[in-house]
């Protein structure tokens, strides 16, 4: 900068900036005007002068260390710059928050779909298109586009022409006498020139049409196309309902008889062009079919499951009054109405039913006799009624004769218990507690079955009830039983449907008991008892929480007479095992806690565990015990070891072997009914068993038979191996196994195979390779315990502990870099507080000295209003003082003259 005044420095740098004039010597130029970029580089450098002028607004921070090439943001400030900018910035936003803070309104903008994130603006643009076209739409109340007319005082605008009488400005009255010029010019005093002047007047150029003729021409040629397509429209139209009103009369030819062949054939001979009359045949059949094709016709809606069972429920009560009445003798309605419709109904034909034709006729899901009954003859009914009548009889005879019959001693009722619910002591109570006599299954008698049935409460109304039914019957009348008393036909069905579920599992075991048992009814029935255990849960697994724990009373019952007795009850028998067979297939064995699979597991467990082996019948029960618990634990896997030492003992009681004394087996298997007296006729005889060959055995035949019978024997020592196999698939993949089966392996080679019969002792050594495979992989997946796999731990290393000096250096850099990082952000927060509160403060000093300034405006205007005030008051008594002393001055000369 150069040395000297402001004035000096000044004109210096405009000469260095090139801003100042430079004088011409010689002729002046015309110099162009200049551009905006040149008036932007001018102002650019006088901004920069004007600021190197002014060394007081930079402020310059002195660096106690200065580093050459070093780079500090912040050293040098420009704080009037700063605070320029910072006043202009609150004028633009604090002041118009301050000014607008009691003001309520604005714009709302109401544009469609602004103010939705949801909607992509392709969508918003295409419905706001759509708002402004109805919109538009509703303002226009007169569309010339419409097909109907418009009219004016009765007439058809569209008759009238727009432009009639243009530029004639008389009134009505007065045009209905005036004429054109035209004609007064022929017929008047200008039409008596010669012809060759008219006629060269025709010869003359057509005149320029106007713009009036030009669009009168345009309307005329629009409404004489709109005038023909309404005319085309109409005779459409009557066009066609002439075609309707002559359908009647081409209807009548098609349901006409086919003409003869003489009658037909001169009409076809008739005409040069006449159609063949195989032709016209074809054209006929194919009218006719379509004539004769059937339309389709609405379906019944789907109804609702309460509307569903009521109708079965009517259904069922009608075939009861009609069967009823046919015992009386009387005629149904149903035979009535089938009567009287038997020549009327046609057979259905895959054409009438579409695609879904069946040609079927299924018996109903209620059982026979609720179908489509076809009527016979009047002399078959009344057979078919008198023999009802018969049966009734019969029946009703059988009745009061079954009444006197014998009773079988394991169906009677067990003796109440002397007080002890418990039940330690004392005889084994039945499972199923029944006052009705069972009869011996003989020939039973054709009868119909009935279609409504009261809904049994206990096992012996459901004995009474299908007393004379088959067992075919049976699950029919539980299926009526169940739609009668459907829940939603009345406020008790539910209650009377669980007491059923209860009736339904006494009647499982009451079937089931020896001598006769009934395994094909019970099939049939266990659909409806899971239906029933399926709709109600609780109540079900209630009723079979309770025969288990009948079942448990029962065991201790057993155990406390005596663990080897041989008339001590301790096993299941037929009825218990079917029971729990039953469970089984209705519940979820695969749960961890389950309130009736629990029970069960425990039960099963303690029968295998706890109960000793007497004689061949308690083999066959614990076998069947152990294929339950393969059932069981097919899902879960769950180790059960009761099962595993009872098939252990079974090959040990039954097949040949080289031990003498129990402490030689192998392993650890508990072995308590070891070549005991009772077990040792149960050993399999060499020389009986070799002709013998393994089947399946029969629970029935095992469990009622007294008579040891060899291949009894033998078909429960395979029933044995092949459960130890299938129990070695299932737990081959458990960490014990190699230690479990390892000692079952060697009991099986101890086993005389030449003792066994050939078919059996083929299955053994099959048995024994597959054992020895799946150990050797057992052994082979194995691995020897080592030490866990990780990362070796470094040695702790502790960081130094700074004291505390006065270096800024030191005192910022903590060597903890958490505790580091958390004084930063203390800094941080202090810092921006500081900040914060600075602005707040220059806040409010500048609404402060805005609030001064709108206060200083106003004193302002308000002196200046009073000063005018006062300045017009002092005018007016100014001007009244004057008066007053002009009027003293008259006084006074008047009272001089």
């Amino acid at each position: 900068m150069v040395k000297g005044s402001q004035l000096k420095q000044l004109k210096t740098a405009l000469n260095q900036a090139g801003l100042t004039p430079q004088p011409q010597a010689g002729k002046k130029r015309k110099r162009a005007a200049p551009t905006e970029r040149d008036k932007e580089r001018k102002a650019a450098r006088l901004k920069d002068i004007q600021q190197k002028l002014n060394p007081f607004d930079v402020k310059v921070t002195k660096v106690k260390h200065d580093v050459g090439g070093r780079k500090i943001i912040g050293t040098t400030g420009r704080p009037a710059q700063s605070k320029q900018t910072g006043i202009e910035q609150r004028k633009k936003t604090l002041l118009k928050e301050f000014e607008d803070r009691d003001r309520s309104g604005g714009i709302v903008d109401r544009r469609f779909g602004e103010n939705d994130p949801t909607m992509t603006p392709e969508e918003r643009m295409l419905e706001r298109f759509t708002r402004e076209r109805q919109r538009a739409s509703k303002g226009t109340a007169f569309t010339l586009d419409d097909e109907d007319d418009l009219t004016h005082y009765g007439q058809s605008l569209s008759k009238m022409d727009d432009f009639d009488n243009v530029g004639l400005g008389l009134d009505d009255d007065e045009d209905e006498d005036q004429m054109d010029r035209r004609t007064v010019e022929r017929s008047h005093f200008g039409g008596f020139g010669d012809e060759d002047e008219d006629e060269d007047d025709d010869s003359e150029p057509e005149r320029k049409k106007s713009k009036a003729e030009v669009m009168a021409e345009v309307i005329a040629k629009s409404k004489e196309h709109k005038m023909i397509r309404q005319t085309q429209q109409e005779e459409d139209e009557n066009l066609r309902h002439e075609l309707d009103n002559e359908l009647d009369s081409i209807r009548s030819l098609l349901f006409a008889p086919p003409p003869t062949e003489s009658a037909a054939a001169p009409s076809f001979a008739t005409g040069s062009n006449a159609f063949p009359v195989e032709a016209e045949k074809e054209y006929d059949q194919f009218v006719r079919e379509l004539a004769l094709d059937r339309r389709a016709r609405p379906k019944d809606r789907t109804k609702t499951e309460e509307e569903l069972a009521r109708q079965e429920k009517e259904a069922l009560e009608k075939a009861e009054r009609s069967r009823l009445k046919r015992m009386r003798g009387e005629d149904s309605d149903s035979e009535d109405e089938q009567r009287g419709k038997r020549k009327q109904v046609r057979s259905r034909g895959g054409d009438d039913l579409e695609d879904d034709f069946y040609d079927e006729d299924p018996e109903p899901a209620l059982g026979a006799g609720l179908g489509d009954r076809v009527a016979v003859e009047d002399s078959e009914d009344q057979e078919d009624e008198g023999e009802e009548s018969e049966d009734e009889e019969g029946s009703e005879e059988g009745e009061e004769e079954s009444e006197d019959g014998s009773v079988a001693a394991e169906f009677e009722s067990a003796e109440e218990d002397s007080g002890e619910e418990d039940g330690e002591e004392g005889e084994s109570e039945a499972l199923v507690q029944s006052s009705r006599k069972r009869k011996a299954k003989g020939k039973s008698v054709a009868k119909e079955l009935p279609f409504t049935f009261p809904c049994p409460e206990t096992h012996d109304e459901f004995l009474e009830i299908v007393e004379n039914v088959e067992e075919k019957d049976i699950p029919t009348v539980l299926k009526r039983i169940r739609t009668l008393y459907h829940p939603s036909l009345g406020d008790d069905n539910k209650f009377k449907l669980q007491g059923l579920n209860a009736v339904l599992i006494d009647h499982i075991l009451y079937i089931t008991t020896p001598p006769t048992p009934r395994f094909t009814l019970l099939s049939s029935l266990l659909p409806h008892l899971a239906s029933l255990t399926k709709t109600y849960p609780i109540q079900s697994a209630g009723a079979f929480v309770e025969k288990l724990t009948l079942m448990h009373k029962n065991l201790k019952r057993g155990l406390s007479k005596g663990v080897a007795d041989v008339d001590a009850k301790t096993w299941p028998g037929l009825p218990e095992l079917s029971l729990l067979r039953v469970i089984g297939q209705l519940w979820p064995t695969s749960d961890l806690n389950h309130p009736v699979i629990s029970p069960t597991r425990l039960l099963m467990g303690s029968y295998l565990g706890l109960c000793r082996v007497r004689s061949i019948q308690d083999v066959a029960s614990g076998l069947f015990l152990c294929s339950l618990f393969l059932h069981f634990e097919r899902l879960s896997k769950r180790l059960v070891p009761e099962a595993i030492n009872f098939l252990v003992n079974s090959v040990l009681h039954l097949a040949p072997h080289q031990y003498q004394k129990a402490s030689s087996v192998p392993g650890y298997f508990p072995l308590q009914d070891f070549q005991t007296p009772l077990t040792t006729p149960l050993a399999l005889n060499s020389k009986k068993a070799k002709k013998l060959s393994p089947g399946k055995p029969d629970l029935n035949k095992c469990l009622s038979e007294d008579v040891l019978s060899e291949q009894v024997k033998v078909d429960l020592l395979a029933l044995s191996l092949e459960l130890l196999g299938r129990f070695a698939d299932l737990y081959k993949g458990l960490e014990g196994f190699v230690e479990l089966y390892t000692s079952i392996q060697d009991i099986l080679s101890s086993v005389k195979g030449s003792g066994l019969p050939p078919n059996l002792a083929i299955p053994l050594e099959t048995l024994q390779d597959t054992l020895g495979r799946l150990l050797k992989f057992a052994l082979q997946a194995r691995r020897p315990l080592r030490l866990q796999a990780h990362k070796p731990i470094p040695i702790p290393s502790y960081v130094p502990k700074f004291e505390h000096t006065s270096s800024n250096y030191l005192r910022n850099r903590d060597p903890d870099h958490k505790r580091n990082e958390a004084a930063k952000l203390r800094a941080q927060y202090k810092q921006e507080r500081k900040g914060a509160i600075r602005e707040l403060r220059k806040d409010a000093r500048f609404l402060a000295a805005e609030q001064q300034k709108k206060q200083k405006l106003k004193d302002t205007e308000y002196n200046t209003r009073m000063k005018r005030v006062f300045g017009t008051l002092e005018s007016e008594r100014a001007e009244e003082k004057a008066e007053e002393r002009e009027k003293a001055k008259d006084k006074r000369r008047a009272g001089r003259k």
